[in-house]
């Protein structure tokens, strides 16, 4: 057995804390020759280094060597990132007796720290004291350091402090480390005392130090002391620059991060790298993908931290054929195709809406981390593949992968999608036990999820109980009380919102209006529209139009929301074109109906939304010649119409139904719950509305139709499946139709249970006989 090995088992045994793995080193044919014609030397094991072949030189170290020997196999492992075989250079050092010298300890030390392994450096530091070897100033500055760069940024701190007890000063390079922990962990206060110290040390003119005094600033939000450090600097180099752009930029001022990009005296990749990635994660997208098309042109070769900036730039306004293009590039670039750009890759192409390449992509990660597990779940959200992306979600915690806040920010929105409270309420449970809570981007999602659950009033408590609030957070709120037909509820938050000194952005104002449109509050909708661009300094867009043309519609005021969509100062797309064809729908106003619906045929003939409205429209009416006609029109332009579809979640396993579905295992216990419910609702005085069974047949047989529709058979299986007096939650991928609503009425009296329905247009609370909306949706 090699000496090597033996060492390595030897230390495995004696330092049970340490587990260093034993690796089965073979020798290569190449490896052979070079052993039987030049003898197992330093030479040999210094050349195999120089060539990359660090298991060929570590099979033929079994013998004492000098200390050049170690330093060039510890610089291999640091080229490679070869931890394991560190090890294995570490073991041998041990048996050799080698970490008596200070010198030694600190290449050692070194080697781990630059490989991101600080619990195997640590050891070796803490080690050092029991071998009675002196610690000097490199030895803390590569462990201060290692702590900084790969964490945790704590114990570098935690090590500054320690290394001050003794009689060992701090260097520029010390300082530099340990402000860079207080810049990840956004320490302010103890960047502050240290910057006090380097003042005391002299320190306060050096380049390096100054540059990392600002990046401190910044990362910490005092942007304000990040600018007059920078502009009281004696002497700038392209660091202190670059970390003044990157400072306006993470702070979100991007204008001032342009204008000292611009006035850059030389800049470097890095530079571009810095407002390329400042563009992008502000938003400004387009901008980042122009500034990396003027980074070509001025000669400036990017590196791969360009094209990881590039790619969420591409994705994040749907840039599909660039990202194409950017990501050949890097294929056959020279950089690395490691996890993090395949990750970037992934989430291009789940965000771009091609799920099939994203999967691909995914699949053959020969590493998965956090980053791509959560591009991979948020595509699936984002583009409705709910079911796969909670799928998704339980394979990553089962593969070991902790999500972080952007996974649980990622992954609430598909529970919202199916209105899956149960599943929605346990990732809560993991976000409080995560530490997540408090995050304000994933409090924004739980409470958008639980309103879009259907429990509003869980929605408020946490709104109520942020420590903090954004715009997004009043908005989400406005929106939830809008969703559930509580308009006054809404519009009280956004006067409070206006209290509080936030200012409402155009979603904001498009929820506002929701809200009035969903309880007819009709001069209240006219006041906010009004004051938009005025009051709010907002240019209305087609979504405020619309809501106003949907507020007006369903007031019954059609004549006035056609007359204001001929006003429009924009040119009315097919969504308000809609809104007052489903008011049209309502108030039976058939002429108006047809000469919407022409309009609607003609902008996309494709689209089935207007021939079922002109279709219902008509059957109201009994025209069913007409109806007849239409459906040939729709079969000759081979427009499919959805079925329409409900289901209830029961013990986090959704359940589907679609009209006269015979298809669950509990169809027949279905059916009799419908037929009990059926004679009671009659004898409460209920009454089928045939305008809503869309067939030229029998009453008898319209009132079959009726009573099979598919919120019916989901309520009747929630009735059946869940227990007595608890909420009954059901979801409808289209609009509920006017007889299901007035059935349900009756059935939450009947039963004495309230029954919540989110259909495609808003929520409906039914209890007692009484439904949220008072009849108007």
């Amino acid at each position: 057995m090699p000496t090597l090995l033996m060492a390595l088992a030897k230390s495995t045994i004696n330092h049970n804390k340490t587990k260093m793995p034993m690796l089965h080193l073979h020798p290569t044919k190449s490896s052979t020759t070079t052993i039987a014609n030049n003898g197992s030397t330093q030479e040999d094991v210094i050349k195999l280094c120089k060539q990359g072949k660090l298991r060929e030189a570590l099979h033929i170290l079994h013998k004492p060597v000098d200390s050049c020997v170690y330093i060039s196999l510890l610089q291999a492992c640091i080229h490679r990132k070869a931890v394991s075989e560190g090890k294995l250079v570490h073991a041998h050092m041990e048996e050799m007796e080698v970490l008596t010298e200070r010198f030694m300890c600190n290449t050692l030390i070194n080697m781990y720290a630059k490989c991101g392994s600080m619990a195997d450096a640590r050891r070796v530091f803490d080690r050092m004291s029991q071998r009675n070897v002196n610690v000097n100033l490199v030895t803390w500055n590569m462990m201060i350091s290692g702590y900084a760069r790969h964490g945790p940024a704590e114990e570098a701190i935690r090590l500054f402090h320690q290394m001050q007890l003794t009689t060992m000063l701090p260097d520029p390079f010390t300082f530099t480390s340990v402000l860079l922990a207080c810049a990840k962990l956004g320490a302010l206060k103890q960047g502050m005392e240290i910057h006090g110290k380097i003042i005391r040390n002299g320190f306060q003119s050096d380049v390096f130090v100054g540059s990392s005094l600002v990046d401190m600033y910044a990362k910490c939000r005092s942007i304000h002391h990040a600018r007059q450090l920078f502009d009281k600097m004696p002497h700038r180099d392209t660091v202190s620059w670059n970390a003044m752009v990157a400072g306006y930029a993470q702070n979100g001022q991007v204008e001032e991060a342009v204008d000292v990009f611009e006035k850059i005296p030389e800049r470097n990749t890095i530079s571009w790298n810095v407002m390329i990635a400042g563009y992008a994660q502000n938003g400004y997208s387009d901008e980042a993908l122009k500034l990396f098309q003027k980074m070509q042109v001025a000669g400036v070769k990017p590196d791969s931290k360009t094209f990881g900036s590039v790619l969420p730039a591409c994705a994040n306004i749907g840039a599909l054929d660039q990202g194409r293009e950017i990501h050949g590039r890097i294929i056959t670039s020279e950089f690395p195709y490691d996890f993090v750009m395949q990750s970037a890759l992934v989430d291009l192409y789940a965000k771009c809406g091609n799920l099939e390449d994203a999967r691909n992509l995914f699949d053959k990660l020969c590493q998965r981390d956090v980053v791509s597990w959560t591009a991979m779940i948020t595509g699936y959200a984002q583009n409705g593949y709910s079911v796969e992306a909670l799928k998704l979600f339980k394979e990553m915690k089962l593969a070991g992968v902790r999500p972080d806040w952007k996974t649980f920010a990622g992954v609430l929105p598909a529970c919202a999608k199916l209105a899956s409270l149960e599943q929605g309420m346990e990732i809560h449970e993991e976000i409080t036990g995560s530490g997540f809570q408090s995050d304000v981007i994933v409090e924004n999602a739980l409470i958008d999820m639980y309103a879009k659950c259907g429990s509003i009033i869980k929605a408020r408590h946490l709104f109520d109980n942020m420590p903090q609030r954004n715009v997004v957070s009043w908005t989400t709120m406005i929106g939830g009380y809008a969703m559930h037909g509580f308009g006054k509820e809404a519009l009280k938050i956004f006067e409070k919102m206006q209290q509080s000194g936030m200012k409402p952005n155009h979603v904001t104002l498009v929820c506002v209006l929701s809200a009035c449109c969903h309880a007819c509050l009709v001069d209240e909708g006219w006041l906010y529209f009004n004051c938009m661009t005025q009051y709010y300094h907002i240019t209305p867009t087609m979504e405020h139009y619309g809501c106003m043309v949907d507020l007006l519609g369903r007031a019954g005021c059609v004549e006035e929301a056609e007359d204001f969509i001929n006003t429009m100062p924009l040119k009315p797309d097919a969504t308000v074109w809609r809104c007052l064809l489903g008011a049209c729908r309502v108030y039976n106003n058939i002429e108006m109906g047809q000469r919407v619906a022409a309009i609607l045929f003609e902008q996309d003939p494709q689209y089935a939304a207007p021939y079922v409205l002109l279709s219902n429209l008509y059957a109201a009416a009994g025209r069913w010649d007409d109806i007849e006609k239409l459906r040939k029109i729709m079969k000759d332009r081979k427009v499919k119409k959805s079925p329409g579809c409900s289901w209830i979640e029961v013990n986090k396993q959704v359940h589907p139904f679609v009209v006269g579905d015979r298809s669950h295992p509990q169809t027949q216990e279905i059916y009799a719950m419908l037929e009990r419910l059926s004679l009671q609702m009659k004898v409460a005085g209920y009454v089928p509305d045939t305008r809503y069974a869309l067939n030229d047949v029998e009453e008898e047989q319209k009132e079959r139709l009726l009573c099979h529709h598919s919120e019916k058979l989901a309520i009747a299986f929630g009735l059946i499946s869940t227990s007595p007096g608890s909420i009954i939650r059901i979801v409808k991928n289209l609009r509920v139709c006017g007889d299901c609503h007035s059935a349900i009425k009756f059935i939450s009296k009947i039963v004495g249970r309230e029954i919540i329905v989110r259909d495609a247009y808003r929520y409906h609370h039914f209890q007692d006989g009484l439904c949220s909306c008072a009849d108007f949706w």
